[in-house]
């Protein structure tokens, strides 16, 4: 797997850009779909089932250690993000729920974690696939709970609107519902991820640059600060990764929950 972070010119520096996220395949000649992002997603998998496993594959009446961590962030997900907007049905949900936040938050921090240094949520197939899956329940829920004309009546009904104004305002609570909710699902995770892996390649690259490959009086300070961008970054993306994670398990809830409830 080669080095995502320099993007590195013999004479000039230049920025890193777009080829930051394009990866051959591991092996030569092997199959063109086995990249470092497919590792990556793999390895996710493993280690969001390898936590679990450790919390919870043997709980204790006092929780020690994994288990312990594991509760927390159990605890966490269902006060913060499922119970606000499931209620009662919180429990039948948090099985996903959970699962949606570990995996999103791995594969957020992976961008940070040496010699893989790539969130996997900046590829947007992969926060699409989780986001599709969620809408599909959604539907699902509302047609399988208010049949599709109830369904729909219920996303476009607002109290106290007078009956003109639905000419204006169905098509487009409609539209927001049924199309733009599931694009601002993932592309928001996605940008976040992108953005902030440019940001912090950028910084990277001039410190290695005006540090070691062209160190000069003058441009030594350049470096030194471009270091200091990369540390400070890096632990803002942390939250960041943290944040949209988060986020996105909370917009999941939301959506699931409309379709329990049959309301947008």
């Amino acid at each position: 797997m080669r080095a995502t972070i320099l993007i590195i010119s013999p004479d000039r520096f230049e920025a890193p850009g777009m080829e930051l996220f394009d990866f051959p395949p591991i092996f030569a000649g092997g199959p063109e779909w086995l990249t470092k992002p497919v590792l990556i997603a793999l390895l996710s998998s493993v280690v969001v089932i390898a936590l679990c496993w450790a919390a919870f594959a043997r709980p204790a009446t006092v929780p020690r250690g994994w288990q312990n961590l594991g509760e927390y962030a159990y605890t966490f997900v269902r006060d913060e993000i499922a119970r606000p907007h499931l209620g009662k049905d919180t429990d039948r949900w948090m099985g996903l729920l959970f699962s949606v936040f570990l995996t999103v938050l791995v594969w957020n921090l992976m961008g940070v974690i040496p010699l893989i240094q790539l969130p996997l949520a900046a590829y947007i197939a992969f926060p699409a696939v989780i986001a599709i899956s969620v809408y599909v329940i959604k539907i699902y829920l509302g047609v399988r709970h208010h049949g599709l004309l109830g369904y729909l009546r219920g996303i476009i009904h607002l109290p106290g609107l007078p009956g003109w104004a639905y000419g204006l305002y169905a098509p487009l609570i409609l539209a927001e519902v049924l199309i733009s909710s599931l694009f601002t699902h993932f592309v928001r995770l996605c940008a976040n991820m992108f953005a902030g892996h440019m940001l912090l390649a950028f910084f990277s690259s001039v410190g290695f640059w005006f540090l070691f490959e062209k160190l000069t009086p003058l441009g030594a300070g350049v470096g030194v600060l471009g270091v200091l961008m990369t540390i400070l970054l890096t632990a803002l993306e942390m939250f960041i990764q943290f944040l949209q994670a988060y986020l996105f398990a909370m917009l999941a809830a939301m959506y699931i929950s409309s379709g329990l409830r049959g309301g947008h």
